[in-house]
């Protein structure tokens, strides 16, 4: 069945501009984790040439009226994978694409799903995104990363056709989704999606499992809060913004968890004793971390935001 919905997929489905995205050579492939929720999971580390800017998840929810999306992937050439992906299972229309926030890796492949007739939704606090001055840095620190794979014509779309103001509800097909905003936490515009019928959540980057988080200039107390919202749903199914999905939320909480309350508490002393930043970053035990995926390109930056933070809450007090 698969096998011919994949061949209705290439002869009816397939525009003749799919061309212009240069192949990926990376394993893009999609793994179901409910009867109507599937994700694709990207590998591990932070993003480069190698693994070809696939290192976070996406995922997609059929119903019988149509297919949900949540985020698109880094490239349009990894959405376009994803669209094949979404094809051997069903030649339903895409109808929704929920956007969980605007950095790159998550949003990047959405021209691909705009052109096969999705309307894409995300949430207002990220108006400021789209066509600011970072916007486009980031864009050409993506061309300067991914080389082929990023272009002028990857953000095409960059708005989406509905900004959200708060909480959504709506049914598709039987199933009833939840989107929900719980930034600010790793951004301004952070959104879940909640596959209610299966107990399924579409966490975004709230959650990194196996890997070390991302918190660029995020406030880790607001995202320390949002996470305690994550735990109100008690998803029987949780899948990260990167790592593989888990059949235990609760427990697989605890590592973005700790790690953004260890932190707190080792750059939060740094400030009280007014330790300089790489005294103290030298100083602190890293060693449950330092093995982990991502430490390397991550880690540093995180500790010393978090440190800047803690500067911030200090004199507010």
């Amino acid at each position: 069945m698969r096998i011919l919905l994949a061949l209705i997929f290439l002869l009816f489905s397939v525009p003749a501009k799919a061309a212009s995205y240069p192949p990926v050579s990376v394993r893009v492939g999609a793994e179901q984790v409910a009867e109507h929720s599937y994700y694709l999971p990207g590998l591990p580390g932070a993003a480069s040439r190698q693994n070809e800017g696939f290192m976070s998840n996406a995922g997609f929810v059929v119903t019988r009226e149509g297919v949900v999306v949540f985020d698109t992937l880094g490239s349009p050439s990894l959405a376009r994978e994803m669209l094949q992906r979404i094809r051997e299972v069903t030649t339903a229309p895409i109808r929704r694409v929920i956007v969980s926030h605007y950095h790159a890796d998550h949003y990047y492949g959405i021209q691909v799903f705009k052109d096969a007739g999705a309307e894409i939704w995300a949430h207002e606090a990220a108006r400021h995104v789209v066509g600011s001055e970072d916007w486009r840095l980031r864009l050409e620190q993506r061309k300067d990363l991914l080389g082929r794979w990023i272009n002028d014509q990857t953000q095409r779309f960059p708005a989406p056709d509905r900004w959200l103001s708060g909480d959504t509800d709506f049914e598709l097909g039987g199933v009833h989704f939840r989107i929900r905003h719980v930034g600010p936490a790793h951004s301004l515009e952070d959104l879940v999606m909640f596959v209610e019928e299966e107990g399924v959540l579409f966490a975004g980057d709230l959650i990194f499992k196996g890997r070390v988080p991302f918190i660029g200039d995020a406030d880790s107390r607001l995202w320390l809060k949002a996470l305690d919202t994550l735990i109100a749903f008690q998803p029987r199914v949780l899948v990260p913004g990167h790592g593989g999905a888990s059949n235990d939320p609760i427990g697989d909480l605890t590592l973005t968890r700790d790690y953004l309350k260890y932190l707190r508490e080792q750059m939060a002393r740094a400030v009280e004793n007014l330790l300089p930043f790489e005294e103290a970053y030298a100083s602190t035990d890293w060693s449950m971390y330092e093995k982990m995926p991502a430490f390397h390109e991550a880690h540093r930056r995180n500790a010393f935001n978090t440190y800047l933070l803690m500067e911030r809450e200090s004199l507010a007090k």
